[in-house]
């Protein structure tokens, strides 16, 4: 870590040779001629950027049995991942040196970090409870698939399993609502000194293990929890709910930023909300500066090339045969001196209907002050535009969850409006005199409304997470229904 720390620029280009070398006599390696490429600009000039759809076909002949396609070695594993972009599943191909050398190194690269920073950690006196993926590994030609989790589980070393809870029988369990209890009964037990999940997940297990103990905070069930490990979606909407539920002064929360594709950064320092980027993890990275993404000047810059404060598109060449694959997250550079980032967001998870560019870190932002303000609490949210018809303006539409509800939602209503504005010049200016948009709309949602909608989508658990911005009305307009029910 200290020498991709102070060589950040030489580690990622000897990686990416490393893996052009690696994969030269692939099917791809000879498309593109990576034997000759001996060098970024090269590279960057052979090699295009593309998306999953650019990739289904190549990766279902992969799925198919054949190999030497993307990747010398065979691969065997399917990470089967929907995201949310859509309900179409994605089967994102995991070779065993990513398992290896990217996933399980993490892991491990995480707890050496978190045990630095904290020589008093009593970690592993006890056992982590890991909440992963709701679905059992699948057989088809030859190849397994299913969530990046299970994945993770079924093929974690032995001396793994050891220190983690629950066993793989019930980690695996595909029904979502059985498995939670059974994880409950099992995990009530042990001596829990650590967590590893989805907050939003994790919250639902939590207040399950109080509803069967009877107990009125998780400190009194495991008075030895030290540390949560929690990535998949923003922490900030769930911060204060998992501060009153553990009310430990030692409790400490530790961000990592992991997908199907790859393991690409972790919270390097205690109470921090800084991602390091990892390097040396077989992942090469290059950005697409938001500002330019989609459009006819759309340009790709290297690491070397990036500026603190911008938001980024990531693009990146991995051990598992992708190569300059858009995995349509958004980041933005806290640092240079080492990469730090904070994750801001999703290429298709942004509302940008009327040129406002209102992204899911403002929205997080907005909700997270003006919950303050009124003293209450969301727990889930999404919104959408309210497009122009005629002389009517446009707006944005919310249905918002609240733990604590407001006492005046109208009240809600105008400070989220305001801070939206505040954070968001592009927003600003679309509401000065209600010039384009109009005051945004609230709903509050009953309670449990998103889980209910999840599992109409038959996406209950794991890594299945709420859409919270989008420039269509999909989503919204079938919550706008459940809610009426």
């Amino acid at each position: 870590m200290e020498l991709f720390k102070k060589h950040p620029n030489e580690v990622q280009n000897e990686l990416l040779m490393d893996l052009l070398s690696k994969a030269q006599n692939t099917e791809i390696g000879k498309i593109y001629g990576f034997s000759e490429i001996k060098n970024y600009d090269t590279f960057s000039v052979r090699v295009p950027v593309q998306s999953y759809e650019d990739l289904e076909a190549t990766f279902e002949r992969c799925r198919q049995g054949e190999s030497n396609i993307i990747w010398p070695n065979p691969i065997s594993m399917f990470a089967k991942s929907s995201g949310t972009t859509s309900s179409k599943s994605k089967f994102i191909p995991v070779s065993q040196e990513a398992l290896e050398d990217c996933h399980y190194a993490a892991s491990k690269d995480l707890l050496c970090i978190y045990l630095n920073n904290n020589p008093d950690s009593k970690l592993f006196t006890g056992k982590s409870l890991r909440l992963g993926g709701s679905k059992e590994i699948y057989q088809d030609k030859g190849t397994s698939y299913g969530d990046l989790s299970a994945l993770l589980i079924y093929n974690m070393p032995f001396w793994a399993s050891f220190s983690s809870t629950p066993g793989n029988e019930v980690s695996l369990m595909s029904d979502w609502e059985t498995k939670m209890q059974a994880i409950v009964d099992e995990t009530i037990k042990e001596k829990v000194t650590s967590l590893a999940g989805v907050p939003s997940w994790m919250l639902v297990l939590l207040n399950d293990v109080l509803k069967t103990t009877g107990k009125s905070s998780i400190s009194e069930v495991w008075p030895d929890l030290e540390v949560y490990f929690h990535g998949g979606v923003s922490f900030e909407p769930y911060r204060n709910q998992y501060q009153e539920l553990i009310p430990s002064k030692k409790m400490k929360y530790y961000e990592i930023y992991n997908a199907s594709e790859g393991f690409f950064a972790v919270q390097d320092q205690n109470d921090s909300n800084d991602l390091l980027l990892m390097l040396d993890y077989g992942i090469f990275f290059e950005f697409i500066p938001m500002s330019t993404y989609g459009s006819a000047q759309e340009k790709v810059i290297s690491l070397a090339q990036v500026e603190i404060g911008k938001n980024y598109a990531i693009v990146i060449t991995t051990n598992s045969g992708l190569w300059r694959y858009k995995i349509g997250d958004t980041v933005r550079f806290t640092s240079l001196n080492p990469y730090r980032i904070r994750v801001t967001g999703r290429t298709k998870h942004h509302i940008n209907a009327f040129g406002e560019e209102l992204i899911i870190e403002n929205a997080e932002t907005a909700i997270k002050k003006t919950a303050s303000e009124l003293n209450c609490e969301v727990m889930e949210y999404t919104a959408a535009p309210v497009f122009m018809e005629g002389s009517q303006k446009g707006a944005h539409e919310w249905m918002l969850e609240f733990k604590t509800p407001p006492a005046d939602l109208a009240e809600f209503q105008k400070r989220l409006d305001l801070n939206l504005q505040a954070i968001n010049s592009d927003y600003e200016a679309k509401r000065y005199n209600n010039m384009t948009l109009d005051l945004l709309k609230i709903h509050q949602a009953k309670p449990n409304l998103f889980q209910c909608w999840l599992k109409t989508h038959n996406k209950l658990g794991g890594q299945h997470k709420i859409p919270r911005l989008s420039n269509n009305r999909q989503h919204l307009e079938e919550l706008l229904a459940l809610n009426k029910n």
